[in-house]
């Protein structure tokens, strides 16, 4: 993998189109899937709804969005009511987020975030575009970032710098136990995850996680156990290998 850009894959005058052009033709010659470890993966048709590319082999998708600077707490994205739909298809594609530097035409920052961390919570309803637009009343969305846990957020190139491909694909397969839950399964799952990456330490207790229960409770009012349901997440990622269990009452966050 090399992460510079070819001027003459483009004939383009303007920068956003050459920009999106040597993105996507770097994707071509250089990503590979992390699901199956498969070398390359393939665009499809332009204009496809939602997703960019696929992986020949275990037919992952794949959505890319780029831009120069770091990606914010929110990626702006497609027709809000088709993202909302495709969330439980199985063909839901994963995010893949770059950042890339002008000046050295390189690739600075290649993350996937993996389609089993979509649920309906990161998903925002945009305000319908004016009446004086092209296309008034369309409804767009944006994907929220600061919503999905930092495990859900994987780095192929960090900070300009290639991350092993063993290390990409073992991350890809410590969460992936995720998508065989519901998403409302799944949406529990994913805030008390982020709940004990919050504490920025690998052993933790169960009191340090009840102290979320007050930000739980306002992300599911309809829920009066909320503390149960702690519990009942904590057993669920330690039997998923998540996290293990230490000591009564004592866990710790699994690398």
């Amino acid at each position: 993998m090399k992460l510079g850009f070819e001027e003459s894959q483009t004939g383009y005058s303007s920068g956003s189109q050459k920009a999106k052009a040597w993105t996507e033709a770097w994707v071509r010659a250089w990503a590979y899937c992390p699901h199956c470890g498969g070398a390359r993966i393939s665009p499809f048709p332009n204009n496809s709804p939602l997703a960019d590319f696929f992986c020949p082999s275990c037919s992952e998708e794949f959505e890319l969005k780029s831009q120069k600077g770091k990606f914010g707490r929110r990626v702006v994205d497609g027709a809000f009511r088709t993202k909302c739909e495709r969330l439980a298809a199985k063909n839901n594609p994963s995010l893949l987020l770059m950042n890339y530097d002008l000046q050295s035409l390189a690739v600075v920052n290649l993350l996937i975030v993996p389609k089993h961390f979509f649920v309906r919570d990161i998903i925002e309803e945009r305000k319908p575009l004016a009446a004086t637009a092209r296309r008034a009343g369309w409804i767009g969305s944006n994907i929220l970032l600061s919503r999905i846990p930092e495990s859900g957020k994987i780095h192929i190139v960090k900070g300009g710098v290639i991350r092993p491909k063993d290390a990409v694909l073992g991350e890809w397969q410590r969460t992936l136990f995720l998508r065989d839950q519901s998403l409302e399964t799944r949406g529990w799952l994913l805030d008390v995850m982020k709940c004990v990456e919050a504490l920025g330490k690998r052993d933790f207790t169960l009191d340090e996680i009840y102290a979320f229960e007050e930000r739980l409770a306002k992300l599911y009012p309809g829920n009066q156990n909320v503390k149960p349901k702690i519990r009942q997440q904590l057993q669920f990622l330690r039997d998923r290998g998540f996290i293990e269990f230490v000591s009564r009452g004592n866990y710790r966050l699994r690398s």
